[in-house]
């Protein structure tokens, strides 16, 4: 058995690709690159199978009709055989030497007792044109060199969130937890690090910058004009989050906490995308939210409103709009996207 399936979701990604699964063959035999081309349209297949041919014992191809983000990730869970499951995206790449550390990790902790959940590391957001990089790192939130549980954690602060980047789960527990995220559709991401969480019991810390993310293309999916245009799809996976996980049922106070402040920050998200458009039927469907929110847990609604990202979001008029523009600036300096 591989010790680490690495996923690459790959759409018309020739231009970038190669660099993306160069950096990941530094890990050799431990690892299992599983390049899932959904429905290129370019040379990605072409890509996918040279790699696979010229490292049989490596390289996986897999080929499928178009299904978005989420389907091949879906299909990168489906084939992967390694104990430990990674997604990484076919325009981002790793750190080489971080690599080798977080692989060595995973080595010594698969030989112990405790069987282990998560592995959570940094990641560095390569945004074009910045000076300086910014890394998100959870030294002081989380205990390092131990396997540890959700009460060993600290507070996790505003714009500090375990992402896609940073994890590395057992791949038979995304399989337990039933993960199958949605065919064509984006911020499918948040998902994948919202929906298993219940599941995990034992994690690890690694202080390393291992994945690097790349935001700047026009065309990414978080650029702001392009998050406006797919507003439909980042409703559907926000509430997506609302119906999958009751919160109120999580008996430990702690995940409770991160799963409460992980939603309220999509939901953030969400709201001022809407507000931003400044379109009618826009600010129509921000109201929609609200209200789905409303009759589906009321409870839930008064949380995620009564918080001061929620109050900022809900404020009324012109004025308001423009409060929660502020917050939003704010955020986006805190969380490094766009």
């Amino acid at each position: 058995m591989k010790l680490l399936s690495i996923a690459i979701p790959s759409y018309n990604s020739e231009s970038y690709m190669e660099h993306c699964i160069e950096s990941l063959l530094a890990g050799g035999e431990d690892v299992e690159i599983i390049i899932v081309d959904d429905g290129s349209k370019d040379r990605t297949a072409e890509i996918a199978d040279a790699y696979a041919g010229k490292y049989p014992t490596i390289v996986k191809a897999v080929h499928q009709e178009n299904g978005g983000h989420g389907e091949a990730v879906n299909a990168g869970i489906r084939n992967a055989s390694g104990l430990y499951f990674k997604v990484v995206d076919s325009d981002d790449w790793v750190d080489e030497e971080a690599y080798k550390k977080i692989l060595s990790t995973l080595r010594e902790l698969s030989g112990g007792k405790t069987v282990l959940d998560m592995l959570i590391s940094n990641f560095v957001y390569e945004k074009e044109g910045a000076k300086h990089k910014k890394v998100m790192k959870y030294t002081g939130t989380l205990p390092e060199g131990r396997i540890f549980g959700w009460n060993d954690a600290k507070h996790f602060r505003k714009g500090q969130y375990i992402l896609m980047h940073s994890v590395i789960y057992r791949t038979q527990l995304l399989r337990e937890c039933g993960l199958e995220l949605p065919k064509h559709t984006f911020y499918v991401d948040n998902l994948f690090v919202y929906v298993p969480l219940p599941y995990v019991k034992n994690m690890y810390y690694l202080n390393v910058d291992f994945y690097r993310y790349f935001i700047g293309r026009e065309d990414q999916s978080v650029n702001e004009k392009v998050m406006i245009q797919r507003i439909d799809q980042q409703i559907k996976v926000n509430k997506i989050m609302v119906e999958t996980v009751d919160l109120w049922k999580l008996p430990n106070r702690r995940l409770r906490k991160y799963m409460f402040n992980y939603l309220e920050i999509i939901t953030v998200v969400s709201t001022i995308m809407l507000i931003r458009s400044g379109t009618k039927e826009n600010l129509e469907k921000k109201r929609e939210l609200w209200r789905y929110l409303k009759e589906y847990d009321i409870r839930l609604f008064w949380h995620l409103r009564n918080g001061i990202m929620g109050q900022a979001m809900n404020l009324p008029g012109k004025g308001g709009r423009k409060i929660s523009v502020a917050a939003y600036k704010i955020s986006q300096k805190v969380v490094g996207f766009n």
